[in-house]
């Protein structure tokens, strides 16, 4: 369990890389549509990279 937990979050690293784009288009998308400030389309983009490079290593560790 703590293994499966610890290469997960190890992979995020390298999934970092992949994850980038599509966090910055989605904060464009968003600034856009809902007239956002900056500090709210930096943290969409930060929030957004996390998460997605989160979901891309668990998807490799378990599928």
């Amino acid at each position: 369990m703590l293994h499966d937990v610890v290469i997960v979050l190890v992979m995020i690293i390298p999934m970092l890389m992949f994850s980038v784009f599509p966090g910055i288009k989605v904060g464009n998308y968003l600034e856009k549509k809902y007239n956002l400030q900056e500090k709210q389309k930096r943290t969409v983009i930060v929030v957004t990279t996390l998460l997605f490079s989160l979901t891309l290593s668990l998807f490799l560790h378990y599928f």
